[in-house]
């Protein structure tokens, strides 16, 4: 993946947890739609392996019920 696309998913996963998702897509969905396949695929082995980065949740913990 270009070092630029994956500056983008960096910063939108920062923006995220900021709750600025509209700033977070602005970022994001331009590099994810110039992308060919195989950074496409790149970008979404990324986001699958970087789910936390996005919600700031350790979905490696279980979560304690009410």
């Amino acid at each position: 993946m270009r070092p630029s696309t994956l500056r983008a998913l960096n910063r939108a996963a920062e923006l995220t947890r900021q709750n600025r998702l509209t700033e977070a897509m602005l970022i994001a969905e331009p590099v994810i739609l110039i992308a060919d396949e195989y950074e496409g695929a790149e970008i979404r082995r990324w986001l699958l392996d970087h789910v936390a980065d996005f919600t700031g949740e350790n979905h490696d913990e279980p979560k304690e019920l009410p």
